[in-house]
């Protein structure tokens, strides 16, 4: 009997001595493991903290750039108080989408008031194939008093077939030229030539200079705006210059 006895104290001891340490480990399971926990949160708050002065600092206006117009076509007053460079590539349906989106609203608030100064310049892309003879075209009309006539018929005929990128060949363009009246014989003459060329190349070489990396790509006053922003977005830019 007492045999019994001691062996259900022995027991219960064991069972007393087990359970405190079952209850020690859940304790130091509680505190360590919460301590890893908020280690680990912090650690995760503190990156993406870390993070948000770069995210808010891409968000600020860029500082402006000395870009300059060149001797490139432009429409509205010489000496108009804002200067829009627009570099562009005529193959491209982003620049597309400008031209027929956000310019003629431009045009009329701006250019035909005498407050902008519209100047266009090439930055043709090279997986374009098009863009660089519709660039030598454009130049070409130029020559002959016509650059934002065919500037205009370039996009116009490409938008007839969809709002994505459209393949032209040089025959095209010549098509197009004459259909807004221009000498045929001059035209196709300068085009087949590539008289201008490095014309084009210089454009290229100064809208890189600027940090051109696509396009259309729009400096107002030295200022991007970059893409086929809406209407809305160069209102801003230009209204911003003309307080000043």
């Amino acid at each position: 009997m007492a045999n019994e006895l001691n062996k259900n104290v022995l027991t219960i001891c064991i069972t007393i001595i087990l359970v405190s340490v079952l209850i020690s480990g859940v304790i130091l399971f509680n505190k360590f493991g919460s301590v890893n926990l908020i280690e680990d949160s912090v650690k995760s708050n503190n990156n993406q903290v870390a993070q948000q002065p770069q995210q808010q600092n891409n968000n600020q206006p860029a500082a402006p750039v000395n870009v300059s117009a060149d001797d490139d076509p432009f429409i509205g007053n010489e000496n108009a108080p804002v200067t829009v460079i627009e570099f562009s590539d005529f193959q491209c349906p982003i620049c597309r989408k400008l031209w027929k989106d956000a310019l003629p609203s431009i045009k009329k608030e701006y250019v035909d008031a005498g407050k902008v100064k519209f100047v266009y310049r090439d930055f043709p892309l090279s997986f374009h194939p098009g863009a660089m003879p519709a660039a030598l075209a454009a130049e070409c009309a130029k020559e002959q008093g016509k650059f934002w006539q065919m500037h205009d018929k370039i996009f116009e005929e490409q938008d007839k077939q969809g709002s994505g990128t459209v393949q032209f060949t040089i025959d095209d363009l010549k098509k197009w030229a004459a259909g807004i009246g221009l000498n045929a014989s001059k035209f196709n003459q300068c085009l087949d030539s590539e008289k201008y060329k490095k014309e084009v190349e210089k454009d290229i070489a100064d809208g890189s200079a600027a940090g051109v990396r696509g396009t259309p790509a729009t400096f107002v006053n030295g200022k991007l705006v970059s893409g086929a922003q809406p209407f809305s977005a160069f209102k801003s830019a230009i209204d911003a210059e003309l307080n000043k």
